[in-house]
């Protein structure tokens, strides 16, 4: 089982690149991870995978243009050899009038996110976690659905004296139940620690909506108020950040939140920020151009406040980094990659009982963006989506298309979860969000399951 290669370690094969003579400037960015994947499908583990990768990519400045190169030999030898390469494209690159320049020295918030038994974590261990959560499935249903669990380990390395290093880990399970007549339940957890997933709530979950959404019955599509669960809830954040809070669609005017500073966005209730040093997120308290992360407002009490930004963004507005940047190149610009969306006072049951008539959704799936100034996506129900009337549950219903702009969905929130859940959107991101009942969502088709 591989381990930490360490910071001592990439120090020393940092060195050899950052020794490049003639040059303006030289960066190392490097990473190592590895974990394993265990799938299951049909109740029955079908794959157990293991991957470990190590690569350097090396950034190299001269006279206002840039070269990056890539490698997988993490030694002196791979470090100069991939220098050497990035020079000679630099060399020949166009000039770049907008280079920001590499990260000045600073310090970074110390964070612990490395967890021995995720690292550490075998087949077997995985095996019997699957196990355990299969056990939940009942009688004439099946399980599947995957359990990974990754560490890694990100440094940067910089001529003007930045150095940073951090170790994370990261361990998700997520399953679907199926059975009966189009039953079908959904229940996803994500942590720093493998220890602090419980297979058992997982499996009982989605063996209780498995069960409760068989022989689902038609529903008109139209707007209808709605509650939506965490993972529902995540989608949303996640692609509210993409089309939103990203600093160059924000000065080139591409962002939904363009013009929009200091005006309200969203309800009262509705505040999210991106912080890459809280304990309760996962990553590294620096971003991939070795910028410490800053904690960012990006709406507070349903207020646009700030979007986050790279060296480059920042340049252009006159700014600091906010330590959102990407490996360079980067065409897309700054991400927040540690969403947090402030908790409120209502359980999932109190959205229901205040619901004459909804719609409640476990999750979305096959979701995309329609039109991002607008904060318009679309996608489907999934997995779980039941009919409300006069504050109870009474059934399930047939899946939704919907079509809704995420702004305006915002805007008709009328009560936030007191308990928010780590979820996913996107792989490379993470947003911690509670669940939340909207007033108007727009169901635009109807699925025939």
């Amino acid at each position: 089982m591989p381990g930490l290669i360490g910071e001592d370690r990439f120090r020393a094969v940092a060195a050899a690149a950052l020794d490049l003579q003639g040059v303006d400037g030289v960066e190392v960015l490097y990473t190592h991870e590895w974990g394993g994947l265990t799938r299951f499908a049909n109740s029955v583990i079908h794959q157990s995978t293991f991957r470990e990768d190590t690569g350097l990519r090396v950034r190299v400045v001269s006279r206002n243009r840039t070269g990056v190169a890539s490698s997988n030999d993490f030694s002196e030898h791979g470090a100069r050899e991939a220098a050497a390469s990035a020079k000679e494209m630099a060399e020949v690159a166009a000039p770049d009038p907008l280079f920001p320049g590499l990260a000045p020295k600073a310090a970074v918030p110390p964070v612990d996110r490395f967890f021995e038994d995720t690292a550490e974590s075998s087949p077997a261990t995985r095996a019997e976690t699957v196990s355990r959560l299969i056990e939940h499935c009942p009688a004439g249903f099946v399980a599947a659905g995957a359990f990974e669990t990754a560490a890694a380990e990100l440094g940067i390395a910089n001529s003007e004296g930045q150095m940073c290093w951090s170790p994370g880990t990261m361990a998700s399970l997520t399953t679907v139940m199926t059975g009966g007549e189009h039953g079908s339940g959904f229940a996803e957890a994500f942590s720093g620690s493998s220890a602090f997933i419980d297979p058992d709530a997982l499996g009982a979950r989605a063996a209780d909506k498995a069960v409760r959404s068989q022989s689902p019955v038609a529903l008109e599509p139209g707007t209808y108020p709605v509650v939506l669960e965490p993972a529902a809830v995540a989608t949303l954040a996640g692609f509210l950040a993409y089309v939103g809070f990203g600093g160059r669609g924000y000065i080139e005017d591409r962002s939904c939140f363009s013009g929009k500073a200091d005006e309200q966005v969203a309800a009262p209730a509705i505040s999210i920020w991106d912080d890459g040093t809280d304990p309760r997120t996962l990553g590294a308290a620096f971003d991939f151009e070795g910028v410490p992360r800053q904690r960012v407002d990006l709406i507070k009490d349903g207020v646009f406040k700030e979007a986050v930004y790279d060296l480059r963004t920042a340049k252009q507005v006159g700014r600091t980094s906010t330590g959102h940047g990407l490996p360079a190149p980067n065409p897309e610009g700054p991400f927040p990659l540690n969403l947090f969306m402030q908790e409120g006072n209502a359980t999932v049951e109190d959205m229901i009982k205040s619901t004459e008539r909804g719609v409640l959704v476990t999750r979305f799936h096959y979701s995309n963006i329609v039109n991002p100034i607008e904060s318009s996506i679309t996608g489907m129900t999934r997995d779980g989506t039941f009919l409300i009337e006069r504050g109870e549950i009474v059934g399930p219903v047939m899946n939704f298309r919907f079509t809704q702009s995420i702004i305006d969905a915002l805007t008709s929130v009328s009560l936030v979860g007191r308990h928010a859940e780590l979820a996913s959107e996107f792989f490379f991101s993470s947003s911690r969000v509670p669940a939340l009942k909207i007033e108007e969502f727009h169901f635009s088709g109807r699925s025939d399951h």
